[in-house]
């Protein structure tokens, strides 16, 4: 667990709400949605896809799945998205990330620890967080499986 400063990162995403329980499902058929758009485009991914949780409502989720795209790569190429692919940001600044490894059924333990690591350092972290998803949960081992985990603090 550390404190590190971010850089904000333009994206493609689609903005969506689901149940916790089919989140791996939405999950896919974003990314997949995605990808097309984004071969579509001429738009290269320029890092691993990413979802951006902006509540923990775990019937209810408000999430945001995406990639991280080349800075202004939807405006040089004159292209803002097309259904619900829209160009967005993951904001940049300070937050406390940890990377997660094992099973995804365990994430919630490693997001507590993440906060609590917060806390001990007196900082206050900001209602969402997101994830980057360092390898495939379709090829890779669940106790192999390893997402990077940010809550951006507050200023």
């Amino acid at each position: 667990m550390e404190i590190r400063s971010t850089n904000e990162r333009d994206t493609m995403a689609i903005r969506t709400s689901t149940p916790l329980e089919k989140l791996p499902e939405v999950m896919g058929a974003c990314y997949g949605e995605i990808m097309q758009y984004l071969g579509s485009a001429g738009i290269r991914p320029a890092g691993p896809p990413f979802a951006i949780y902006h509540n923990m409502d775990m019937s209810s989720l408000d999430v945001e799945i995406g990639f991280p795209v080349a800075v202004g790569a939807a405006d040089t190429t004159g292209k803002q998205g097309r259904g619900r692919v829209r160009p967005g940001k993951i904001p940049g600044g300070k937050a406390v990330v940890a990377i997660h490894t094992g099973p995804y059924a365990k994430l919630g333990e490693t997001y507590d620890r993440l906060l609590a690591f917060g806390k001990e350092q007196g900082l206050t972290t900001e209602s969402f967080s997101y994830e980057y998803y360092l390898n495939d949960p379709g090829t890779t081992p669940p106790e192999s499986l390893q997402p990077e985990i940010y809550f951006p603090l507050k200023d």
